[in-house]
Order: C-alpha cells, then sequence, then structure tokens
C-alpha cells in the first residue's frame, strides 16, 4: 500500500488538474474567507466560516481529486494492472486514496489554525477534530461510489458538482440559518450533521454529548457510499 501511495504522490504532482483541485482551488477559497472573516462573521459565525472552508477542502481537495484520480488510473489501465499483483483491492484504493488524504487533512488543519490564530480558538477542539474526521471520511466514501459512475478525468468534472456544490450549500445554509427550523431535515443531508457539529465545536453553548450523536447521520452516508461503490465501481473501463 505504501508503495502505491509513494508513487500516486508523485502523480498528484504532475498532474496540473489534480494539483489546481486539491491544492490551489481549496487554498485559495480558504484565503478569502479568512481574509473577509469579519463580513462572513457578520452574516453567520466563526463557526460558519470553518465549515465552509472545511468542505471546501474536502469538496475540492479530496472529492473531486479522488474521483479524478481513480477515474484515471481506471481510463490508463493501471487499476487493472495493480490488480494483478499481491496487493488487494482495499490496500490498491488506501494507497491510491492515502497522499489526497493526508494533503487534505493538512490543509485542513493549516487552514482551520489559522482561523483561529487570526480570531480566536475554537471552543472545543477534540470535538473540531471529530468533525474533521467524520467529514474526510463521508467525503472519500462518496468519492468512491460518484467514481463508479464515472468513465474518465474530464467526465469527473461533471459527475463530482453535484455533491462539491450540493455540500457547500448545506454547509453555507445551516451555518447562516442554524438547526432550529428544519432540524431533522438539515441533519439528515450530506454535511448537514458535521456543519452542526464544527458550529458546536467552534461557538462552544452545546454539550458534548449531545454534539457526538450528529455523528450518527455522517457515519450512515459512509455505509450508504460504501455500499453503492462495492455494486457500482468498476476496475476496467467502460465498454
Amino acid at each position: 500500500m505504501l508503495s502505491i501511495a509513494l508513487s500516486e504522490l508523485v502523480q498528484i504532482f504532475r498532474n496540473r488538474l489534480v494539483l489546481v483541485t486539491s491544492l490551489i482551488m481549496p487554498a485559495a477559497v480558504s484565503a478569502f474567507f479568512i481574509y473577509q472573516h469579519e463580513g462572513f462573521a457578520a452574516l453567520g459565525s466563526l463557526g460558519y466560516i470553518a465549515a465552509v472552508v472545511m468542505f471546501t477542502v474536502g469538496a475540492f481537495g479530496l472529492y473531486t481529486a479522488a474521483v479524478t484520480t481513480l477515474a484515471a488510473r481506471r481510463q490508463n489501465l493501471f487499476l487493472k494492472r495493480l490488480r494483478s499483483t499481491a496487493a488487494g483491492d482495499t490496500g490498491i484504493l488506501s494507497g491510491l486514496l492515502l497522499p489526497l488524504t493526508v494533503i487534505s487533512l493538512v490543509q485542513v488543519t493549516v487552514i482551520l489554525t489559522a482561523l483561529a490564530v487570526v480570531t480566536g480558538r475554537p471552543d472545543n477542539v477534540p470535538l473540531l477534530a471529530a468533525a474533521v474526521l467524520s467529514m474526510v471520511i463521508m467525503m472519500l466514501g462518496l468519492g468512491l461510489a460518484t467514481a463508479g459512475v464515472t468513465n474518465s478525468p474530464e467526465h469527473a468534472q461533471v459527475t463530482t458538482l453535484p455533491v462539491s456544490l450540493g455540500v457547500i450549500a448545506v454547509a453555507s445554509w445551516i451555518g447562516l440559518s442554524g438547526t432550529e427550523e428544519l432540524t431533522l431535515l438539515k441533519r439528515l443531508l450530506p454535511g448537514g450533521s458535521v456543519t452542526e457539529l464544527v458550529l458546536n465545536a467552534w461557538n462552544g453553548g452545546v454539550p458534548v454529548a449531545d454534539s457526538l450523536i450528529l455523528l450518527a447521520p455522517t457515519l450512515s452516508w459512509v455505509v450508504v457510499a460504501v455500499a453503492l461503490a462495492s455494486r457500482i465501481f468498476r476496475w476496467e473501463p467502460r465498454r
């Protein structure tokens, strides 16, 4: 798995499309939000800014890049060749996605640390870390499922848009309006419970036990996404 991961890390820095979506775009959008934090905080809260920048990295830096990577490796038959080696399916996918996952976690950590330095420390750091990890796992699961219906790296620019824009829209909606109304709907939407968890972790004022319950809807999306991926994911190009 590690040898696959190291090889994939090299490919990331050679692939301009993946490099832009996984590094440059999330960093630029996050920098804008942090720079304009006073204006956005006036609309929602600091937790709202944290949730939006976190999902920006998750949507473009991890999810879109993961789908693009898997589609590219399928198209050039690299996935097929890897399956002829001693590596198992889980090891292959883990190796391919590990570099993107690490890069995204580093990005989120750096960006949220910068936001904390500029605006003030979050109320509950461990709870915020739990929110970040649950977001990463969910986006990886959705990435595997989306890769199953994505024929090429170019096609990924279309197939990833609904989820990418959807989770950011959900984060913005909940960050600006809260969960006092339509609570169940907001929590069940992809990214909804994670956003509320980030709001609680950053802004405080909610018991930890009540916040941890919010992990359940996110983990449910992971189960659904992995089950869907197991049925539709393809290791060879579609004929």
